[in-house]
């Protein structure tokens, strides 16, 4: 094939049992189907896996891909996905990452490469100049993160990027991630992908390359970025000032912060875990991703008393995990908290949310003093957060149990347990409450790695961001019941198009839109494609993680809420009173997806997308 612009036109194929490492051709009518990141990286998986895959054994595949923007001077597209079936759900599993991985990657020559088998022993993946090697990986095995990333730099020096787990990734930890980036820990937290690579013996992919991602139209992307970086910077100017938690206040006060494992109202004591406090006390500088003009990541230092820290700070998904659904207010030890999460290579966010859920076990009588080796799992209690930090990453004592998250671990504690184990197929919440935005509750129940806000982002379209060819000329208000279907419908569709070609979901608080996705497609790559194509191409990548997730057995039966957010309603703040109707909802969105009252694609629907191979 003629290579198009901001495409390689090929990946890595590496059998790690049979040591073995092969270039793969990418046919141009896959890459123009599925786009490349989530898209390709959901057909790789749904060929090469099935329901009887053992997420933890060989046949489970560790793909990194990349997209056709990212390498490119394109407005934040230096990011990368990772896909894999989930040892924490047993279905589809992803995660979407910043830094500089994504772009080293094309910069080697190469758009994703695909990690099968299992290694007899410790290695690394090296990619320098195009050229792939395996490497042994004992000088840095059971170091943490941080120390993986300095070691490599000194053995291949400063202008390598690494990709790598933690001590938790190695003792498949279910809870474990996958770190970017050393200090300035990007993560792909989610779904327990680091205990795949940890299966694997894989300890590390370490890229390093100079080639330049050519564009088709160098100077017409040039003036579609001068034209829209302005506004994107002035839109998302508290976002570079305070970082992602510059939020944390606002989200309060509407009922959106969680609090408490989802059981508080309203918290007097928000101001302290903010990002504007942290910009007055431990910030000590702002970092950006590859191409990015936003500039969200914080670095703090913490130099004295019981949580010394520095490095990466923590964003708001991780304030309101180990903060507010614990009740810590102390920054600092949140800021270490995070930290050690980065260090052994844990989601902050399921982390946050299994401490949380067993405080509220041991405050009710059904885990003591015994269960817990000795800690005091009192709500506020910092240093039994910290503690329990290290527990669940060296997967020692009742750290192991929460280590497989909180349905696994309701499930073996028995009794009422599952009543207090907030998740969705799995997958613990991010730190949004379904009963301040109703189209969350939408949102995490049919998301298709289990709860999350940004496989949807339906909120963002509840706050600020617009986008008028969707229907949406301005922000929804967050509380209606009527047109929930159609709505998360199409806001599913652009995270699938923003994953599979590679840009941060924060431009749309910058304005951007689906009119400067097709420019840049057309700059960058050379393909004019029509606003319906595109909006296609969408809805065959999330129909097709669906069935993935179909053939795994998931249907209606799983499209649901915990009971606490369907039944519980906050008593106070800006969401007091609310509870999402999920069912008339999921109801509409069946019938916009083209799906049976089981949740499951209909054959005409699978036609339309050309999904029926």
């Amino acid at each position: 094939m003629s290579v198009l612009g901001g495409y390689c036109g090929k990946i890595l194929r590496v059998d790690l049992e049979k040591k073995e490492i092969r270039e793969e051709t990418l046919p141009e009518e896959l890459l123009r189907k599925y786009l490349g990141g989530s898209g390709i990286g959901a057909r790789l998986l749904y060929d090469m896996t099935d329901e009887k895959t053992d997420p933890l054994g060989p046949g489970n595949p560790l793909i990194y891909m990349t997209g056709p923007f990212a390498g490119t001077p394109v407005p934040t597209s230096g990011r990368h996905q990772i896909i894999a079936k989930s040892p924490l759900t047993g279905i589809y599993g992803e995660g979407d990452v910043g830094g500089t991985w994504g772009a080293g990657l094309k910069r080697c020559g190469f758009d994703g490469i695909v990690i099968e088998g299992q290694s007899g022993g410790p290695v690394y993946i090296l990619i320098e100049e195009g050229k792939a090697s395996l490497e042994d990986a004992g000088f840095i095995w059971g170091k943490d993160t941080y120390e993986t990333d300095r070691l490599i730099k000194e053995r291949h020096g400063e202008a390598v990027s690494v990709s790598c787990i933690g001590p938790s990734g190695e003792k498949l930890v279910k809870l474990s991630s996958i770190m970017h980036d050393g200090k300035d820990a990007r993560a792909v937290g989610r779904t327990g992908l680091g205990a795949v690579m940890g299966s694997k013996k894989l300890k590390a992919v370490v890229v390093s390359g100079s080639r330049t991602v050519k564009v088709a139209d160098e100077n017409g992307l040039k003036q579609s970025i001068k034209d829209i970086a302005p506004g994107i910077v002035k839109n998302t100017n508290a976002i570079k000032q305070h970082g992602t938690a510059a939020g944390v206040i606002g989200t309060e006060a509407i009922g959106d912060f969680p609090l408490k494992n989802w059981s508080g109202a309203t918290w007097d004591k928000i101001e302290n875990v903010s990002g504007q406090r942290m910009t007055e006390t431990i910030l000590t500088g702002r970092y950006f991703c590859e191409s990015c003009i936003i500039g969200c990541g914080r670095e703090v230092e913490v130099k004295e008393g019981p949580f010394v820290t520095g490095g990466a700070g923590p964003e708001y998904e991780t304030i309101g995990t180990l903060g507010g659904m614990c009740l810590v207010d102390n920054l600092e030890a949140i800021a270490h908290g995070s930290e050690l999460c980065n260090r052994y290579g844990i989601d902050t966010i399921s982390t946050g949310s299994a401490i949380a859920f067993a405080m509220e076990l041991y405050e009710k009588g059904l885990i003591g003093i015994d269960d817990t080796g000795g800690i005091e799992l009192t709500w506020g209690n910092a240093e039994a957060m910290v503690e329990m930090i290290h527990r669940i990453g060296r997967k020692e004592g009742i750290g192991e149990l929460l280590g497989n998250g909180v349905r696994e671990a309701a499930a073996r504690i028995g009794g009422r347990a599952v009543e207090y184990a907030i998740h969705v197929k799995g997958l613990e919440f991010p730190a949004h409450d379904p009963r301040a935005y109703n189209s969350l509750a939408l949102g995490y129940a049919t998301s298709n790695r289990g709860a999350c806000h940004l496989q949807g982002a339906s909120y963002f379209f509840e706050k600020t961001a617009t986008m008028p060819e969707l229907g949406i000329p301005e922000p929804k208000d967050r509380h209606r019941l009527d047109d929930q279907g159609e709505f998360q419908k199409n806001t599913q569709n652009i995270m699938c198009l923003m994953d599979s070609l590679k840009l941060c979901k924060f431009l749309l608080y910058g304005g951007v839109r689906t009119t400067h996705m097709r420019e840049w497609l057309k700059y960058v790559v050379g393909w004019d494609i029509g606003f319906e194509e595109l909006m296609e191409i969408g809805d065959r990548v999330f129909n097709l993680k669906r069935m993935y997730n179909v053939k795994c057995g998931i249907s209606r039966k799983d499209d649901t809420l915990p009971p606490r957010i369907l039944s519980q309603p906050r008593r106070e703040g800006g969401a007091k009173g609310n509870l999402p109707h999920l069912g008339r909802m999921l109801n509409e969105y069946y019938t916009a997806r083209g799906w049976d009252d089981d949740g499951i694609p209909k054959q005409e629907t699978l036609e339309k997308l050309r999904l029926t191979w």
